[in-house]
């Protein structure tokens, strides 16, 4: 089967909004007395804020009385932040253009809520390009379950064997494969020798790395 559908995530791989995210939780948290290494902090990336939230308060030994109150003040100031200084990440208007010379359909599926979607891709000015989103901020399940992936392959009537999708995230990665698609990762530069990328039908350092080359060498997999 050809592709005919690109799936990109969001938060890390078309802004750099995950510094973004670890400072919010920082602020957050300590409120808690909760303090994370970049080892923790790094094990939940790709995850929905609720689930993230609830993961180390119940590590912490935190009741639930304060889960909705820390999600929505972490998501509040990650919004702010993100308007304040949005920071692209190298590639994404090439990679946009890329697939869109190419007809192929766009779209995005992320774990963050819809508010900050419609705000990055207005200030990434990708938005006339994309042809849905999807946001798991309202799923029984976020990533690393395929759900968000296989909605928006569905609002693109596209088979998931048409689909190539970026992701920078274990979690994502992992989504994207249970969804039965084609993944491409872009981890941050940190993470770029773990092993745990294995899992990925291919690994790049930038976005604007990828090529019709690329798309040859998946199609033969």
């Amino acid at each position: 089967m050809e592709f005919s559908t690109v799936i990109f995530d969001m938060d890390g791989l078309l802004i750099d909004s995950e510094p973004l995210w670890n400072k919010a939780a920082t602020t957050v948290f300590k409120q808690y007395g909760i303090k994370l290494s970049d080892e923790q902090y790094n094990a939940t990336t790709g995850l929905r804020t609720r689930e993230f939230v609830q993961w180390w308060f119940r590590q912490f030994n935190i009741g639930d009385e304060e889960l909705a109150k820390a999600e929505k003040n972490i998501i509040q100031l990650v919004i702010e932040n993100v308007q304040q200084n949005p920071v692209i990440m190298p590639g994404v208007h090439y990679i946009i253009d890329f697939f869109h010379q190419k007809k192929f359909k766009i779209g995005l599926a992320t774990s963050s809520p819809q508010e900050l979607i419609d705000i990055i891709v207005e200030l990434t000015g990708i938005k006339k390009y994309l042809h849905t989103t999807t946001s798991a901020e309202n799923y029984a399940y976020g990533k690393p379950h395929p759900q968000v992936y296989l909605d928006c392959a569905e609002q693109l009537k596209s088979h998931p064997h048409e689909c190539i999708c970026f992701e920078d995230s274990f979690n994502g990665m992992i989504a994207a494969k249970a969804a039965r698609m084609t993944c491409v990762v872009v981890p941050h530069h940190s993470q770029l020798k773990d092993n745990r990328w294995g899992a990925a039908d291919l690994k790049l350092s930038s976005l604007q790395n990828f090529g019709q080359l690329h798309i040859d060498l998946l199609s033969r997999r």
